[in-house]
């Protein structure tokens, strides 16, 4: 099986000096690529200078998470692709279990490791934990962190287990599903477009999967380090990924309560004094409802009606339930 991981970059020289030898080292079964997003730092010439077995597809600007890997990947041959940040140490023999995974089952096509803090190494980190789950009105979770809490890794989730997104943070895609899935939604440009293609694959069939025995540490956030324009990718990119993927029958409906919870959360941060991210809120939906008919459109003809969520309100369990924990979570689906 031919692995290529592939890491996107943007001006992350900082962090390719820090993390790229321990890849280089732990990765000896794989081929390495970086796709530099039209960095302004000395990045390339770092990679060129250091590392001449990596091969560096250079991009002419900044064209996000999603067509930024949809612009390389164009240029890369593998059986599998693992789309990693540049803010991730791997350890060693971690691509060894990811590798038994995906040879034992042909329909697992899509698979994350468990990723950990870096700077809190027995905490689990917030994107994509021990694998990421949905609500029905489209909040996501994990194992291990939902919202703002950050569970203790105490090998709670040291079990194989399906799961319905995985991190882009460190994702393995078939190269085949995402030639057939034409790769990342580019409208997205950042944040969600992980969660739209897992959902598509869901649709489709195909299996996601969390691997314990392969772990990873990530810091989180060094890249879009403005808070309101992550706030409002998220909001945005959530209602559009919906949009796309809810099944006909529960669209609207689905839609319309979504709405009077992002209302509720929206005057929730206006009350705390966080105006910018009542604004990003506000801001998302208004692009939302003027570009509907744009993402409606994309719609496949054919939509599963398997229960793609695993709790019925992620927002009812944790603030007025008050379950915090993965495991203390009630309305389990058996699908996931």
């Amino acid at each position: 099986m031919n692995i290529a991981i592939v890491l996107l970059n943007w001006n992350g020289e900082k962090l390719l000096r820090r993390f790229l030898p321990t890849l280089v080292t732990n990765s000896l079964k794989a081929k390495i690529y970086v796709i530099d997003n039209g960095s302004s730092d000395n990045s390339v010439k770092y990679i060129k200078n250091n590392f001449q077995n990596i091969k560096c597809i250079v991009l002419k600007k900044n064209y996000g998470f999603a067509e930024g890997y949809n612009l390389g990947l164009k240029n890369i041959n593998a059986d599998l692709f693992c789309l990693i940040n540049s803010d991730i140490e791997v350890t060693k023999n971690w691509l060894e279990p990811v590798i038994r995974l995906f040879k034992s089952d042909t329909d697992i096509s899509i698979a994350q490791p468990k990723i950990l803090n870096y700077n809190k190494k027995n905490f689990f980190e917030y994107s994509g934990a021990a694998g990421g789950y949905i609500d029905s009105y489209g909040y996501a979770f994990c194992r291990g962190r939902i919202f703002s809490t950050l569970e203790r890794d105490q090998n709670q989730y040291n079990d194989k287990k399906r799961i319905f997104w995985a991190s882009g943070a460190c994702i393995f895609i078939r190269s085949k599903l995402w030639k057939n899935l034409n790769g990342f939604d580019k409208d997205l440009f950042a944040h969600f477009e992980e969660i739209d293609f897992c959902w598509r694959a869901f649709n489709r069939g195909h299996k996601n999967y969390y691997i314990p025995n392969s772990k990873v540490f990530h810091i989180g956030a060094a890249s879009l380090k403005v808070s309101y324009f992550k706030w409002y990718l998220n909001f945005r990119n959530s209602l559009i990924v919906m949009l796309k993927n809810l099944p006909e029958k529960d669209l609207f409906k689905i839609l319309a309560t979504r709405l009077f919870l992002d209302i509720i959360a929206a005057l929730r941060f206006l009350f705390k004094g966080k105006l910018k991210i009542f604004l990003a809120i506000f801001k998302s939906h208004i692009y939302f409802y003027k570009n509907y008919k744009k993402h409606y459109k994309k719609r496949e003809n054919k939509i599963t009606e398997n229960q793609y969520w695993k709790v019925r309100s992620i927002v009812w369990e944790y603030f007025i339930k008050k379950n915090k924990i993965f495991s203390s979570l009630s309305q389990y689906s058996n699908n996931i």
